[in-house]
């Protein structure tokens, strides 16, 4: 079987796409492919990158040619009112993505409620999060507030480890805000947006109000994030591989 066959097979198996990250988890187990190479994740993001067969859904998100109708149908980006579905199934992506790399990371993830039934791909978020119930780690205001950020992850003492933020349209103002009300906790925020929205940050993180906060945010635009959420994945494949021969 010729590499780009292996790719083809994996993505089909998983309804016709995949993110890279997942591609790096399975494609190196299908038999009879030989890789013959010590950078093999590097040979799958060229396949996907320049092999005809594939196509680009989103940073990070690749799909079948040949399926590329069913594909999108499926995944809601042929409906009506394109911008909202474009959106609603851009926010939940990435929304998922941070979910999983939370997760490869070995933290613990939480989404909010009224995410729970939105779609990664095929699944509800609430099967990708680890957590249903949301730490009790400060005063119930504050709880309330935290339990509206897109993702949280927790570290082993059940603190907030992280917020993250996906701001595809709407003020980033608003995140900073939110983020302003956990100043006194030692957490990291992230803003994730299209990398033509940092000029947006970066004046709106200037402001003298978000001062005290201006050390602890970055901004993480949607390449980077699909970029890291694949390394993490080639990692935890690697870990996964020396696990096996060690047993």
């Amino acid at each position: 079987m010729k590499q780009h066959e292996a790719v083809i097979a994996v993505m089909r198996s998983h309804g016709g796409y995949a993110t890279l990250g997942y591609l790096y988890q399975h494609v190196l187990k299908v038999p009879g492919c030989n890789w013959g190479t010590k950078t093999p994740f590097a040979s799958i993001r060229r396949i996907v990158q320049t092999h005809p067969a594939f196509f680009k859904i989103r940073p990070g998100l690749w799909a079948l040619t040949s399926e590329q109708q069913k594909v999108l149908e499926e995944l809601g980006l042929k409906k009506k009112d394109p911008v909202v579905k474009d959106e609603e199934f851009s926010h939940s992506y990435y929304q998922g993505l941070i979910v999983e790399l939370g997760n490869l990371k070995g933290h613990e993830t939480f989404v909010p409620h009224q995410d729970k039934n939105k779609l990664f791909l095929n699944q509800k978020l609430s099967t990708v999060a680890s957590l249903h119930e949301y730490y009790k780690f400060t005063y119930e205001q504050q709880l309330n507030r935290a339990k509206t950020v897109d993702v949280t992850w927790f570290n082993a003492r059940k603190f907030p480890l992280a917020f993250y933020e996906v701001e595809h349209s709407t003020p980033i103002q608003n995140s900073l805000l939110k983020f302003l009300e956990f100043q006194d906790f030692r957490t990291q925020f992230y803003i994730v947006a299209d990398p033509v929205r940092r000029k947006e940050f970066e004046t709106k993180l200037g402001y003298v109000a978000f001062a005290p906060i201006r050390s602890s945010v970055s901004f993480l635009d949607y390449e980077r994030l699909s970029e890291y959420h694949a390394k993490v994945s080639a990692l935890a494949a690697l870990e996964l591989g020396m696990d096996s021969s060690a047993g």
